[in-house]
């Protein structure tokens, strides 16, 4: 009987599992699986002009490298842009500066504009130059690629177009003279020359900036240099460069009524007009 019993229950617990009546125990879901995520190297340049003026250029176009100088966060970085690099000639120099700013009473369409920083001036034009010259084919890279970061310092500046194998690089600066009444724009090379680059190269791209800015109406320095032309063994980058350079001060931003032009977005557009022109004239565009 114990038996028979013991078969009837094992029958009855079989049926009853065949109807679903007895729940099987719930499983635990296995979580989805992500791969990591990693950032991505960042590249040594910044590509300026963005994807639709790179798609503009044709295979083998020359690569050209703007320097728009110094940079918006430098001022809260004190230790850091004071801090000894190689200045190309056995000695050494800061890394970078705060540089200048507007005195005068320089506008921009929403009233005063003192303190217009050299920073900012510099990222603009540079930015203006780099819309002209990618609509000509021009590959144009940047040493920076915003106005709110430290650097770099000027050793990398020269280094980054170097590395490029740039066909020329360009540094963009606005000066602060000695006096107010000084006036006008200067382009540096190095000098005395310490690379093949630096001899004829740089000095055909520096007149030919020369012949585009005084097209825009600007004229050379009354202070510095001699026909807009400016040699000068002081400069980091232009000593380091082993590629065709010149540096560009704009012009006096403690001169008001060059601060007026340089604060106004018309007068950026000519300073920039006349850099691309410079610079296409070089390239032989």
């Amino acid at each position: 009987m114990a038996m028979i019993g013991r078969a009837v229950l094992v029958l009855l617990l079989a049926l009853l599992a065949a109807c679903g009546t007895i729940p099987t125990p719930p499983t635990t879901p296995t979580p989805p699986t992500t791969a990591p995520s990693r950032a991505p190297d960042a590249p040594p340049l910044t590509r300026a002009g963005g994807p639709d003026a790179r798609a503009r250029a044709a295979p083998g176009a020359p690569v050209v490298v703007l320097d728009p100088g110094h940079n918006g966060g430098n001022a809260r970085a004190a230790g850091t842009i004071a801090r000894e690099v190689p200045d190309g000639r056995g000695g050494t120099k800061p890394c970078n500066t705060t540089g200048t700013a507007t005195s005068g009473r320089g506008t921009s369409g929403r009233g005063t504009a003192a303190g217009y920083a050299e920073h900012a001036f510099a990222f603009d034009v540079a930015r203006r130059v780099t819309r002209v010259l990618t609509e000509r084919g021009v590959v144009v890279r940047s040493t920076r690629s915003d106005d709110a970061g430290v650097g770099p310092c000027v050793d990398q500046r020269a280094a980054a177009a170097n590395e490029a194998r740039a066909a020329l690089t360009v540094s963009i600066h606005a000066d602060s003279a000695p006096a107010t009444e000084d006036r006008g724009f200067h382009v540096a090379v190095a000098d005395p020359a310490l690379a093949p680059s630096q001899r004829g190269p740089s000095l055909e791209l520096a007149r030919a900036l020369v012949e585009g800015l005084e097209g825009q109406g600007f004229a050379p320095s009354t202070y510095r240099g001699e026909g807009g032309l400016d040699p000068r063994p002081d400069l980091a980058g232009l000593n380091l460069a082993r590629v065709p350079a010149a540096l560009v001060e704009c012009a006096n931003m403690r001169n008001p009524g060059e601060a007026a032009v340089l604060t106004d977005p018309a007068g950026r557009q000519r300073y920039a007009d006349g850099i691309a022109a410079g610079i296409l004239q070089t390239l032989g565009g």
